[in-house]
């Protein structure tokens, strides 16, 4: 095939990918739906025999709504929702196939331009999907995070959201690379920081999500968070934990590479600047994360501040700020 069958190859594989997280996110929505009245009619039947008991005891005649699901009065609870964990299989797998279709754009993308496929906004939002939703995938089939199937809703949101970002705003034609960009350290360092924001991205949605569950525990008037809650945490803690170490190697390639190309290591150029700012928004977090006073809610912020200053960097920097990095395409 030509370069330009590629190109459109991989465009039409894109929009099926975007297309797929759409559906994928319709299933989980309903599925999480269900699920969600499925725990409110148990709570509801759970305290029926509790009320039963109390009014026999008084002599009263005991009624029972027929509307309700019935209580278990050897303290199982009712049946959840049908469909449901059906639905949240399909949805899942609906993700796993919106990777596969993302990874086979990526690669006839890079067949078309004969070249590591992520020199310009457009490429590095579609291999970024891609390396948070592999992150997503691998991280809610370990026990531990499996907490996280509750953020597949925004998981698939946010991919089918960026996906159509790139396609409609940051697309840009299948080139070759100009001369500045053409080197091995395009492989090393933006490779390193694509990876690093897909595990930011998952590390902050368990952040909203932990910082929503907070806030409903707290409305409930519970005293102290949650198992869920505490699970939420742990499972963005091990998102930033890894993607730190990754991020810091990318502003370390970042700087060699700077040497070999304008023969200074750092010049506080814009997109620099703010990946070091970046940087030390993780490092507070982590180190948050080790000190009492600073663990839960205020080290969630810090996490969701990172993320904010990642996201500036990648779209207002490449767009409004310029600099020596100005290699967006758009």
């Amino acid at each position: 095939m030509t370069s330009s069958t590629y190109a459109l190859v991989s465009d039409r594989l894109v929009l099926c990918a975007m297309v797929v997280y759409v559906l994928a996110m319709l299933s989980l929505a309903v599925g999480s739906a269900l699920t969600s009245r499925g725990r409110r009619r148990a709570a509801v039947a759970d305290r029926l025999p509790s009320a039963v008991a109390l009014t026999a005891a008084r002599g009263a005649t005991v009624t029972v709504d027929r509307g309700l699901p019935e209580p278990d009065l050897h303290g199982s609870s009712p049946r959840s929702a049908p469909g449901t964990t059906r639905l949240t299989a399909i949805g899942t797998s609906l993700l796993g196939l919106g990777l596969v279709l993302t990874v086979a754009g990526i690669v006839a993308r890079g067949a078309a331009a004969g070249r590591v496929p992520w020199s310009n906004m457009y490429e590095f939002t579609v291999v970024g999907v891609a390396a948070f939703m592999a992150a997503y995938l691998v991280l809610v089939a370990r026990p531990r995070t499996r907490v996280l199937l509750a953020a597949g809703v925004w998981i698939a949101g946010a991919a089918g959201l960026f996906l159509g970002l790139a396609l409609t705003v940051l697309y840009t034609p299948a080139a070759g690379l100009i001369p500045v960009l053409d080197s091995a350290w395009l492989v090393i360092h933006v490779a390193a920081a694509i990876v690093a924001g897909g595990l930011f991205t998952v590390g902050a949605v368990a952040s909203v999500l932990h910082l929503v569950q907070l806030r409903r525990e707290r409305r409930r008037g519970v005293g102290s968070a949650s198992s869920r809650a505490e699970t939420l945490e742990q499972a963005a803690q091990t998102a930033y934990t890894i993607a730190f170490p990754i991020w810091t190697f990318a502003v370390i390639a970042g700087a060699i590479w700077a040497e070999n190309s304008w023969g200074r290591y750092w010049g506080w150029d814009p997109k620099e600047t703010w990946a070091f700012i970046t940087w030390v928004f993780y490092a507070a977090y982590l180190h948050a994360q080790a000190t009492a006073g600073w663990r839960g809610k205020k080290a969630s912020w810090l996490g969701l501040a990172g993320y904010l200053a990642f996201l500036f960097n990648f779209i207002g920097v490449n767009i409004w700020v310029g600099g020596l990095h100005s290699y967006a395409g758009v």
